[in-house]
């Protein structure tokens, strides 16, 4: 029998307070892509400030790798925005510069966004994010024990696999050719799930692995015909 989530730290946000979650793989707001994808690996445990609930629909993962060519750039604020103004939601690590911009574009919108830093959770929430807690469209997500406050690149692999394992769809941006986003990338594909890039020559090398190259139209209509896996459940009331 699956438990409820069980509720963690009140903590004070903006105006008003909000409770956190601290839920095991046995609870009914852990996400079952997890386990699929991962097995044994999966995370035993995951915290999150704001609405669990985020985590039963459809969910897009976007990367990008630190350096990204200028062209590739425009193309992804592009999709933020096209992403946003379809109300798709999105998860992501939001670390890279361009992946900082991206979630500066999203939120702007009203869609669900789930944050996910490469630590636990902060303990003061930054500010920016605030007003998106309180409206319940924003989701913050950690693996991570709460004795582990500082950022590794160890930490930053870990939770970019979370966040690609709970997503049924992963947008990589770009991939420095020969870098750990295009391993990342090779590695996601062997879970059976489905990557969308650009169509552009900057990304031949993630196109020749197999990841699907897309128009930012045609990943708009993708993730908009996405639809929760059968193996995930719809929390009754």
């Amino acid at each position: 029998m699956r438990q409820r989530g069980e509720r963690g730290l009140t903590m004070a946000i903006g105006g008003g307070l909000l409770e956190s979650h601290d839920m095991g793989r046995q609870h009914d707001w852990y996400p079952q892509s997890l386990a699929t994808a991962l097995g044994d690996a999966a995370p035993a445990r995951l915290t999150t400030l704001g609405s669990p609930a985020l985590l039963q629909g459809p969910v897009l993962a976007l990367f990008c790798s630190v350096k990204c060519p200028g062209s590739l750039i425009l193309q992804t604020y592009d999709l933020a925005c096209a992403l946003r103004d379809a109300g798709v939601t999105v998860i992501g690590g939001f670390h890279s510069p361009m992946e900082r911009e991206c979630l500066r574009l999203l939120l702007r919108g009203k869609q669900p966004v789930i944050v996910c830093p490469a630590r636990s959770i902060w303990r003061r929430i930054p500010s920016e994010l605030i007003g998106h807690l309180e409206s319940g469209r924003l989701l913050i997500l950690s693996p991570f024990q709460q004795k582990q406050q500082r950022m590794t690149a160890e930490l930053a692999s870990r939770r970019n696999e979370v966040v690609a394992a709970i997503a049924q769809t992963i947008f990589i941006s770009y991939a420095s050719p020969g870098g750990k986003t295009e391993s990342f990338a090779q590695r996601v594909l062997g879970w059976g799930k489905t990557v969308l890039t650009f169509d552009s020559p900057d990304n031949s090398r993630l196109k020749a692995i197999g990841v699907r190259p897309v128009t930012v139209p045609e990943a708009v209509d993708y993730c908009q015909k996405m639809t929760t896996p059968t193996n995930e459940r719809i929390i009754e009331d």
